[in-house]
């Protein structure tokens, strides 16, 4: 009775051994690579959850029908190939507004102090403008 009960107990042993050695976790080195590209993505993840804290930008989700809580699942449902490429172009998109914004600004800067220094009499660029004696 004893040596049939050991026989029950080692088979099960075995098997479960056996069963659970196929889930098992290995190990292996990391390279450097690896664990930066891993670092890069929850960065990159949470700058694009971060932007969604914003009042202008939860103020274009609310009018699009979107709200937060939705678009933050969405945000985690993103592949970090997905997250990346979305992480660049927000790196890489002007902050101001566009290129024409920069110019027009640029040339109203320009014009403002030209007129100031005709009208010091420091220059003669504008005929309309009284030069001061």
């Amino acid at each position: 009775m004893y040596n049939k009960f050991s026989r029950i107990v080692c088979l099960t042993v075995v098997i479960s051994l056996l069963v659970l050695n196929v889930a098992t976790a290995r190990a292996g080195l990391v390279s450097t690579e690896a664990a930066m590209a891993a670092g890069r993505n929850a960065d990159n993840r949470a700058m694009v959850l971060a932007q969604l804290e914003r009042d202008d930008v939860r103020r274009v989700l609310e009018s699009k029908g979107l709200s937060v809580a939705e678009v933050e699942q969405r945000v985690n449902a993103l592949s970090d190939a997905e997250i990346n490429r979305i992480a660049d172009r927000m790196n890489d998109m002007p902050a101001g507004g566009s290129v024409i914004g920069v110019l027009v600004g640029a040339a109203l800067l320009v014009f403002i102090i030209l007129l100031i220094t005709d009208m010091t009499g420091a220059t003669d660029v504008f005929p309309f403008v009284k030069k001061a004696k």
